[in-house]
Formats: structure tokens, C-alpha cells, sequence
């Protein structure tokens, strides 16, 4: 499915309200990515009515809802249900103006995207995980300990809070903000759904910052981004494996400053 090409002609001949719309979806819809997940062509056919302003975005979470309520079960692998009602509730999001910078924004974006997806929605996991990473070849970042949790998440966004930037420069702060959206990922509060609410939780932040976030960065590049962050946070030095933020950088870079770096997957893959 290319989502890219599903709405990208609302971008070139569309209103501006259509535009942003569009590219709205498709961030909602790429950030899937980062799960393996693809939103259903319904959801896709739905989102269009969205953006010719035939429904709003509580229609049309009231009839992905519907759809799916109606639709025979299929196997617990298949988690179209889950892209399609995600993909639908970043989009409402993100269509927001409102936001607050706290961990209580961070933790209640969770429970927004997750409500009767994820028993733990919204709530700090109070167990320890391990993830098999395909860029690590199945090994896994060490993630904070459940009693660590709150605390941590608490620090990082205190430090932040309290980080001047005037005086920057672009580059300057394209590179705090990758350390500090990779420290709280890092944290994993949530047992699943973490790069996601991450994201969104981004997206919203850099908004207040005078950032308009409005390239496909996450339509295209979503899981680059998940693996940037991963290798952000992971070490072996026995076998002369360093975290780096190199990649991290090139994403933000593209983000933020208008660069053109080449963003492929295989190059983050560490090798042995």
C-alpha cells in the first residue's frame, strides 16, 4: 500500500486545510511502520472522507469502530484492527491544538492510542522487557527497570523543562532534541506502543517550539527512526559496539534543519 500516493494529490491541488490534513494521515498512518503494522485500504478510503471534509475525525473513528465490531475475528498475528483505530486516534491528536508538556501528556497519549487495544494502556509497566532487535540481530537495548520508571521519566522531563535555548543554533538544538527524545524512549514506560507515543508525543512538542513538522519523515522513514533510537541506546564494547547518535542526527537533521540525508535501514544494521 502506498499511502504516499493516496493523498499526496491533496497536497498538490488540494485547499491548505486538505493539505495539512493530508499530511496529518499520513504521519498517523506511517508511524505504523515501526510495528510492522499497515492500516486496512477501509481505513485508507475512510481517511479521504476526512480530508474532503465529508466526515470529521470522530465519524470516522466511529466507523472504523463499527467496521470492525462487525468484522469476523481473524488470528491474534493480525493487528489491521490496531493500525486502523491507531493510525485514527493520531489523527485526531495531531489535528489538536492543545498540549502540555509533562509526563501526565506523555502517559495520557498512550492511553489514547491504546484504549481496548492494550489491557495497560496508559499505565507504567510494573515489569521488567527485553526486546529482540533485528538492527542489533536480536540482541536488545537494556531498557529501565519498572521501579525506575516514574522517576526517571519524571528527571528527564524536569532537565528539560529547565533547558535554555536561546543562543543555539539549529544545529545545536536538532542535536539536544534527539538526546532527549532518545532518553525517554529509552525509558520504555509502556510495555507496548513506546516508539508511537514517542512520536506523537514529539510531534506535539516541537510544534510548541515553533517547529511546523510538516515533511514525510514518518511516512517514509518510521522504522529508521525506531532504529536510530535503538542504536542511540545500546552498547558492547567487548565487541567494539558504541551507542551512537550519528543516525539519530540524520533523521533530526532532515526533521528540523531541511537536510537531505539518505536514510536506509541497512546502514544501521550492526554487522557480526
Amino acid at each position: 500500500m502506498d499511502c504516499a500516493n493516496d493523498f499526496d494529490e491533496y497536497k498538490r491541488l488540494g485547499e491548505p486545510e486538505q493539505a495539512e490534513k493530508s499530511t496529518i494521515w499520513q504521519t498517523a498512518i506511517g508511524l505504523q511502520q515501526v510495528d510492522g503494522l499497515t492500516p486496512s485500504e477501509y481505513l485508507i478510503e475512510t481517511a479521504k472522507q476526512n480530508i474532503e471534509g465529508e466526515l470529521s475525525i470522530g465519524e470516522v473513528q466511529e466507523r472504523i469502530h463499527a467496521y470492525y465490531k462487525a468484522k469476523p475475528k481473524k488470528t491474534a498475528s493480525d493487528r489491521t484492527e490496531e493500525a486502523d483505530k491507531v493510525s485514527a486516534r493520531i489523527a485526531e491528536i495531531l489535528s489538536e491544538k492543545a498540549f502540555s508538556f509533562s509526563p501526565a501528556e506523555y502517559i495520557t497519549i498512550h492511553k489514547r492510542l491504546f484504549a481496548g487495544i492494550y489491557k495497560f494502556a496508559g499505565t507504567i509497566r510494573d515489569y521488567n522487557i527485553s526486546k529482540d532487535e533485528w538492527v542489533l540481530n536480536g540482541e536488545t537495548v537494556y531498557y529501565a527497570s519498572a521501579d525506575s520508571i516514574r522517576a526517571t521519566l519524571d528527571y528527564d522531563f524536569e532537565q528539560e523543562k529547565s533547558f535554555i535555548y536561546k543562543g543555539l543554533t539549529k544545529e545545536q538544538i536538532a542535536e539536544h532534541m534527539a538526546k532527549f527524545v532518545s532518553g525517554i524512549w529509552q525509558i520504555h514506560a509502556f510495555g507496548e506502543g513506546n516508539t508511537r507515543t514517542t512520536a506523537v508525543f514529539l510531534i506535539k512538542y516541537l510544534r510548541t517550539l515553533g517547529f511546523a513538522v510538516t515533511n514525510d519523515l514518518f511516512l517514509h522513514h518510521s522504522w529508521y527512526f525506531r532504529n536510530a533510537l535503538v542504536l542511540a541506546n545500546y552498547n558492547d564494547y567487548k565487541n567494539n559496539v558504541y551507542g551512537t547518535f550519528e543516525y539519530l542526527n540524520r533523521f533530526f537533521g532532515n526533521l528540523l534543519l531541511d537536510e537531505n540525508n539518505l536514510l536506509k535501514n541497512r546502514d544501521l544494521r550492526v554487522s557480526g
